[in-house]
């Protein structure tokens, strides 16, 4: 930029240089002396504006520096986040990695639904098997079982053409009936006081879309294996509807208990009101003896009084 500005000034310098040269040779005397001054005032014109191009292209410049150096921050900033995304990304690579955190969603979102008594986490069953938690209601244990089949997932979200898509959401597909297997096998036990179903929970909502959408064959054989999949919002409503359910159970179960301690209360009443009989008919039995014993006496202290008269 400065070198142009540079080479655009000497091309006006000559360029006057030889407009004056040229006057000179025509012009001699007052005339001479005219064209001269002329050309200063010009050149003077000239050099202000060149001054103030100047000053504007500087400060120009110096803008361009300050936004290069913001944007220059920027990009650093941008490129620490891509760094810690890259980071995050190779530590939830790990299947037991991703599965810890499905776990912790899970037990928060129980924790911040139910009492603790209502559940249990990493719960074990007398054959052995442990899972990952459990509701209990009053028709059995519900058990849950955290799942995040990411592997294929992310082989089939980033295939390059529809074939190698359609063959990774063919292991996608074999991937989640596994699991579903599994979760059925393990944790449906109704002799050790499970219901007849389990839920799977996955803690992705793009991969439980997939699931759902692109996937009939999931629903289809979830659904004979008497396992209820859930993604992280399915699961919170889930979890309300059984809590609901839970406080609807306490509540006629109070009520029930209400009524028995009522029929308790009538049973004694009536039992207190025969017993209440039985001594007022004692009683009144008391007093028409006494008032018969007190007759007699009467009589046999006016007889009395008879006797002592014939003395």
């Amino acid at each position: 930029m400065e070198l142009l500005l540079i080479l655009v000034i000497i091309l006006v310098l000559i360029g006057f240089a030889a407009t004056f040269y040229f006057l000179h040779k025509k012009l001699s005397g007052g005339a001479q002396d005219q064209v001269i001054s002329l050309l200063n005032q010009n050149i003077q014109g000239i050099q202000q504006r060149i001054d103030k191009t100047t000053e504007t292209i500087g400060q120009r410049l110096d803008k361009a520096a300050w936004v290069i150096q913001n944007v220059q921050r920027e990009l650093g900033a941008m490129q620490e986040i891509g760094r810690s995304i890259k980071d995050f990304q190779e530590f939830i690579s790990s299947p037991k990695l991703r599965g810890n955190i499905g776990e912790q969603v899970l037990y928060d979102a129980l924790a911040k639904t139910f009492p603790k008594d209502h559940y249990a986490t990493q719960f074990k069953f007398r054959e052995g098997q442990t899972v990952d938690a459990i509701v209990r209601t009053r028709e059995g244990m519900i058990p849950i079982d955290s799942k995040f089949p990411m592997e294929y997932f992310k082989k089939m979200t980033g295939a390059a053409t529809a074939d190698e898509r359609a063959s990774h959401l063919r292991e996608f597909t074999r991937s989640v009936k596994k699991h579903i297997d599994d979760v059925a096998k393990k944790y449906i036990l109704p002799h050790e006081g499970t219901v007849d179903f389990a839920v799977m929970y996955i803690p992705s909502e793009s991969i439980y879309y997939e699931i759902i959408v692109d996937s009939d064959e999931i629903g289809d054989h979830a659904q004979n294996r008497k396992v209820l999949l859930v993604s992280p919002n399915g699961f919170f409503h889930f979890l309300r509807v059984l809590m609901m359910g839970l406080e609807r159970s306490k509540l006629q179960e109070g009520a029930q208990r209400i009524w028995e301690l009522l029929k308790a209360v009538q049973q004694d009443t009536q039992k207190f009101g025969e017993t209440l009989g039985v001594l007022n008919r004692h009683v009144t039995n008391a007093k028409n003896i006494m008032d018969s014993a007190t007759s007699e006496y009467t009589k046999l202290a006016s007889k009395i009084d008879q006797v002592k008269l014939l003395k």
